[in-house]
């Protein structure tokens, strides 16, 4: 059944930070379906809460680091593949944002899932791209490394 013929259909929506400190990038290690991925510290945007404040609570609850956030890096819209038994494919809308570090909490706990938080080179993060949780991860990042800023005016909540 198609959206057009009465099916309502709605993508997972997400953000993601990237985190600059001394030239390295913050990224989170993380076990999903059983393997270890790299990512963004990102995550679902929660009912009642902006774009902004999601990305602030997800960079938190993934790596212990109060960010600042700087800049609207862009939106992303991708579908995961479907797994041979049918599972899968979902649609993603991914909101990325750049930041800087503020302050970091090493004896808050992380989010279920996630390993350690590390910072990684640019280079070391493309690298390692067999290992992004998605193709989100090193497209943001080419993004943000390229110098693509927006303002953060341009995300707007209305009440």
């Amino acid at each position: 059944m198609s959206y057009r013929q009465g099916r309502f259909w709605q993508p997972d929506v997400t953000v993601a930070t990237v985190v600059v400190r001394d030239g390295r990038l913050l990224c989170v290690e993380e076990r999903v379906g059983g393997a270890l991925v790299l990512n963004q510290p990102a995550g679902h945007l929660e009912p009642e809460e902006s774009l902004l404040q999601a990305a602030l609570r997800e960079t938190r609850e993934e790596t212990g680091w109060d960010v600042r956030l700087t800049a609207f890096v862009g939106a992303y819209q991708w579908r995961a593949p479907a797994a041979p038994d049918g599972s899968g494919g979902r649609h993603y809308l991914r909101f990325a944002f750049a930041a800087e570090p503020v302050a970091h909490d090493p004896a808050r706990p992380l989010d279920d899932g996630i390993v350690r938080a590390l910072w990684m080179t640019p280079e070391e993060l493309r690298q390692a791209q067999a290992r992004h949780r998605s193709p989100l991860v090193w497209q943001v990042a080419a993004d943000f490394l390229a110098g693509r800023r927006h303002s953060l005016d341009l995300l707007q909540q209305l009440a």
